[in-house]
């Protein structure tokens, strides 16, 4: 895979995982009602360690390129918090994890880890996979609130929807993915993964996913 690029090898890899399924004839039911041709879990990725391996290495590669002041990495719940403490172990930073709502026992607390009382610490958060980026943001507005500097995000994947750029852009969130949807299906077509006909579908469902199948 030497001659490929970082994009291509990871599509490569969620395929091969099969991370990512595409299945256009019997598409998908996500929870927001949509029907999709694709579904992605990475964190399929955690149980085969060559892979796993080149994710967080690739990860930690983009944080250094684009976010190189990073003093901390915080994972999304629940996908990002194991690829955000390889990260972190690999660039050798803290780490902390961020709940979609607060413990509603104990502590009560929303971010597992320790921040700095009256510091503003540079962090980098880490998610799996980008759909919307709704869920992704909540993360962002909780670190901030509680006076951390959020650099950006990095993700291993991302759908490319408009509405997801559009999101990072009204909170003023830099975001770098290791591969996306396009690549994806270009890889999955290369080697012979999905038909000419299929691809034409799943290229589709991405203009208008919300329609898509109804």
């Amino acid at each position: 895979m030497d001659s490929l690029t970082v994009q291509q090898t990871v599509a490569r890899h969620l395929l091969d995982v099969k991370a990512v399924r595409l299945r256009p004839d019997e598409p998908f039911t996500w929870s927001s009602g949509w029907k999709s041709p694709i579904y992605c879990d990475n964190r399929v990725t955690l149980a085969y360690p060559e892979v796993r391996s080149f994710i967080k290495n690739a990860l930690a590669d983009a944080i250094h390129q684009h976010f190189p002041d990073a003093q901390m990495i915080a994972g999304v719940a629940t996908a990002g918090i194991p690829q955000g403490a390889l990260v972190a172990d690999t660039l050798g930073i803290p780490y902390c994890y961020v709940r979609p709502e607060p413990k509603a026992h104990g502590m009560g607390k929303q971010i597992e880890g320790y921040l700095e009382p009256g510091g503003k610490q540079r962090v980098v958060v880490i998610e799996d996979l980008i759909s919307t980026g709704g869920s992704s943001l909540k993360v962002v507005d909780v670190l901030r609130a509680n006076g951390v500097d959020v650099l950006g995000m990095a993700a291993i994947f991302t759908y490319g929807f408009p509405i997801a750029d559009q999101n990072f852009d009204s909170k003023s969130v830099s975001l770098v993915c290791l591969s996306n949807y396009e690549t994806l299906l270009s890889e999955a077509q290369a080697l012979n993964y999905i038909s000419s006909e299929a691809i034409e579908s799943l290229s589709t469902w991405r203009q208008n996913p919300a329609e898509w199948g109804k």
